[in-house]
């Protein structure tokens, strides 16, 4: 049987109940492998809103790594003053927005691989046939999703698949709270009343980030900064 790992999930060696707060000190202070329990805990997240912004599946991957990185040196800017995750968010959002001005990234990849992740997991719950409704109700949702303008594509991605405040994701794109709602509002309004009633309660399994993939990011990662060491600077943003 495959492993995967959600949204949340971190290898058992892993002291995974440490707060973002508390791992973010002890990379500074040193324990650089502690930086994989970050990578376990947003790769989902991060994967879905730069997808969200390029919709290519390959470049979202790479997006992640970079924002994992750029974080990871730039740990001596964190203070505290917002949330990690909002912050490594960011980062990922404006690393996304960069490349799609640079390189355009407009063509829609199809999502096989995400479907292909969620074939493999194998669960003693749901019979064939709903685990085959499951797969097609998911890909019909992250059609629609894709079909949304980007403005209120990453929006609808941030509030409702990821359940963001409409504060953090305000935060997190750098816009107004009044311009999410406005945004939310409209990307609700795009996607047909039915669809979004019958798989809304599903949203949180549409692009899935998990079992090798999820590995090879985290992978890359540790390969990356082993070359590096978080900064000392005493300066913080």
């Amino acid at each position: 049987m495959s492993t995967s790992y959600g949204l949340h999930n971190s290898p058992p060696a892993l002291p995974s109940a440490l707060s973002d707060e508390e791992v973010v000190a002890r990379v500074k202070s040193g324990e650089t492998a502690l930086y994989e329990i970050l990578m376990r805990r947003y790769n989902q997240r991060l994967f879905r809103i730069a997808r969200s912004i390029v919709r290519n599946d390959d470049e979202a991957e790479d997006i992640m790594q970079h924002a994992y990185v750029q974080a990871f040196t730039s740990l001596h800017q964190f203070a505290g003053r917002a949330q990690f995750s909002t912050w490594l968010t960011k980062i990922a959002v404006y690393e996304a927005y960069r490349r799609t001005r640079r390189n355009g990234f407009s063509t829609v990849t199809p999502l096989r691989t995400q479907l292909d992740d969620m074939n493999k997991v194998i669960s003693i719950d749901p019979n064939p046939e709903q685990q085959t409704l499951s797969v097609e109700t998911n890909a019909i949702l992250e059609q629609a999703i894709d079909a949304l303008p980007g403005i209120y594509r990453s929006v609808f991605v941030l509030r409702e698949i990821e359940s963001l405040s409409t504060d953090e994701t305000a935060e997190c794109l750098d816009i107004s709270s009044k311009n999410v709602k406005v945004r939310l509002l409209r990307a609700r309004r795009m996607l047909r009343s039915e669809l979004y009633a019958r798989v809304g309660a599903g949203a949180a399994h549409a692009f899935q980030f998990m079992g090798s993939r999820c590995d090879r990011v985290v992978r890359n990662v540790l390969s990356a900064i082993s070359q590096v060491q978080p900064s000392s600077d005493p300066r913080s943003a």
